[in-house]
C-alpha cells in the first residue's frame, strides 16, 4: 500500500503528488496576491514569509519525491506510444519547472546574504549570494517559470481527465486510490497463473 507497483502508485507517491499540487497552486495564488500588497498592509511582510517557508518545504519535498521516484518502480503508462512519450516528457518538464521555480525563489530570498527562516522552525542558509542583479534576474526566472509551471500543470490535469473520461483508462484512479494498484497486482497475478 505504501510503495509503488507496476500497476499503480503507492500511498507515499500519491501523497507527494497531491500535497505538491496543493502547495504549487497555493504558492502561485499567494505570490500573485502579494504583488498588490501595499507597504502598510499587515500581510506585506507576513505574505512573503509564508510564501518562502512553504516554498522551501516544497523544495525539500520535491527532492525527497525524486529520490522516492528513482527508488520505486514506475507504474506502466497507459495509452498509445506517442501519449506515453508525451507523458514522460511532460513529467520531466514538470519536475524541472518545479525545481527552477523553487531554486530561483531561493536565490531571490538569499540575494542579500540572509538565510530563509522556515516558519521559525529552522533557517536555510544563503549559499549563493551577491551576484550582480541576482534578485532581479532570479525574480524574472521565478515569475516566468511559475507561469509555465501553471500552464503545464493545467495541461497535465486535462490529460488526466481525458484518460479518465474519454479513454476510460485507470490513470487518474491510480493517483487517487492505492488499493486500486493492489487490485491490479492481484488480477495480474491471477491471469499469469
Amino acid at each position: 500500500m505504501w510503495s509503488n507497483s507496476r500497476s499503480g502508485w503507492g500511498l507515499i507517491s500519491i501523497l507527494f503528488h497531491w500535497l505538491s499540487a496543493l502547495a504549487i497552486i497555493g504558492l502561485f495564488a499567494l505570490g500573485w496576491w502579494m504583488t498588490d500588497l501595499g507597504y502598510y498592509d499587515p500581510w506585506y511582510n507576513q505574505g512573503p514569509w509564508v510564501h518562502r517557508s512553504i516554498g522551501m518545504l516544497l523544495l525539500f519535498a520535491t527532492l525527497a519525491r525524486l529520490v522516492w521516484r528513482f527508488a520505486q518502480p514506475t507504474p506502466k503508462a497507459e495509452g498509445g506510444r506517442l501519449e506515453v512519450i508525451a507523458a514522460h516528457v511532460g513529467h520531466i518538464a514538470l519536475y524541472v519547472l518545479v525545481l527552477l521555480v523553487m531554486v530561483s525563489g531561493y536565490l531571490i530570498s538569499t540575494a542579500d546574504g540572509s538565510g530563509i527562516s522556515v516558519f521559525g522552525w529552522f533557517e536555510v542558509p544563503a549559499l549563493v549570494y551577491d551576484f550582480p542583479n541576482q534578485a532581479s534576474l532570479a525574480g524574472n526566472v521565478h515569475w516566468y517559470s511559475a507561469l509555465a509551471l501553471m500552464i503545464l500543470s493545467a495541461g497535465h490535469a486535462l490529460a488526466a481527465f481525458k484518460h479518465h473520461w474519454l479513454d476510460r483508462h485507470s490513470t487518474l484512479v491510480r493517483m487517487l486510490n492505492p488499493a486500486h494498484s493492489r487490485a491490479g497486482d492481484h488480477s495480474a497475478t491471477k491471469s499469469s497463473r
